[in-house]
């Protein structure tokens, strides 16, 4: 089979990064390796979000049956890939197991990996990119140690499956009322929350609770 040629007219082009071409190119000696690491920085370039990565499924669509490898040559040169350095690789916790997750070795993909990490990512609710590496918000455990206390592995179960459960602004907004009230516990920052959840949050434009709300959120913690 040949190739014929590239046809005519504006045709998109992929950014690939210098390195690759005289830092990262005399290292591999694999062909499969460098037939996945090309397809992912082309299947990367066409998603969009600030942090993109790839699973393994995502070759399966094209890279498996036009570049004739089977799966155990693919998980190969994923392998390989990680092993080399083209790609970082971070594994989450999903609903059917663990998930690997693969980013290219960029700023942006270190950046991600290292959220990951430590915990600054939740569950998007999309199939094709089910994890959202969360931007410019504070970690939650972080916030909780930096605010009320030592983390324990129980507070830590609480603090994911709040996260799961309202919005950060929220979870945020409540650790500051209970800073604000000296009331520096979990069970007083859920007890806001909960309520927030069951009657409404007051948007208020100052995004603040009145001090009577602040006596009341006091009462629970009684």
């Amino acid at each position: 089979m040949s190739f014929p040629g590239f046809p005519e007219g504006k045709v998109r082009l992929v950014p690939i990064p210098g390195p690759f071409f005289y830092d990262l190119l005399p290292l591999i000696d694999d062909l499969n390796e460098l037939k996945v690491a090309l397809y992912a920085i082309w299947l990367l370039d066409h998603m969009e979000g600030h942090f993109r990565y790839l699973q393994r499924s995502d070759f399966f669509d094209e890279a498996l049956p036009k570049a004739g490898m089977s799966e155990r040559q693919l998980d190969n040169a994923l392998e390989q890939c990680v092993d080399r350095g083209t790609f970082l690789m971070a594994e989450v916790d999903g609903s059917d197991g663990p998930v690997r997750l693969y980013f290219l070795n960029s700023p942006k993909g270190r950046s991600a990996v290292d959220a990951i990490y430590k915990g600054e990512w939740r569950y998007s609710g999309e199939a094709l990119q089910p994890v959202e590496v969360r931007e410019d918000i504070p970690n939650i455990f972080r916030l909780y140690e930096e605010n009320i206390g030592a983390l324990t592995p129980l507070i830590a179960e609480e603090l994911q499956d709040a996260e799961n459960m309202y919005p950060a602004d929220w979870i945020e907004d409540a650790i500051q009322i209970s800073v604000e009230n000296n009331a520096r516990s979990w069970r007083y920052v859920s007890a806001i929350l909960n309520r927030w959840k069951e009657k409404g949050r007051d948007e208020r434009k100052n995004r603040r609770d009145t001090e009577k709300d602040r006596r009341r959120y006091a009462e629970w913690e009684d």
